[in-house]
């Protein structure tokens, strides 16, 4: 593996491409804490906890990223990046209210949705319960 300035970064939700492009740097939170990787970091994947990530661009600005759990693996200048949600911010004061929005809102939803699945196992096993009765 040569030697690089910048490394090939890509943040992909489940529906989406979040960023793709090139940076110098990377901060994230595994399990068992915070680490920083550049681009001759040492190939690897761990698990990702709810946090913030930053990348240093190859101009010096920084992208924020609010992200849930996911896996980062990293193979040569190749970081992928896997997350279950994220939202991206300009700056960490605004993340915070972009992660409640986001995240807020999601989970509303699955709430709802495990509500009715919860409905429909119920009816189910009441027909199933139904069907085991003797018929007079």
């Amino acid at each position: 593996m040569s030697l690089s300035d910048s490394m090939q970064v890509t943040l992909r939700l489940p529906t989406q491409t979040l960023f793709k492009g090139q940076a110098r740097q990377l901060f994230a939170t595994a399990q068992n804490g915070a680490f920083g990787m550049l681009p001759n970091h040492t190939d690897f994947v761990t698990a990702l906890v709810p946090s913030v990530l930053i990348l240093t661009a190859e101009d010096g600005s920084e992208r924020f990223f609010g992200i849930d759990e996911g896996v980062l693996m990293k193979k040569g200048h190749q970081v992928d990046i896997a997350i279950r949600r994220g939202v991206q911010g300009t700056d960490l004061d605004t993340l915070n209210e972009t992660i409640q929005e986001a995240f807020v809102e999601v989970d509303e939803e699955e709430r709802v949705a495990r509500s009715a699945l919860s409905r429909l196992e119920a009816g189910i096993v009441r027909r199933f319960g139904d069907l085991r009765k003797p018929t007079v």
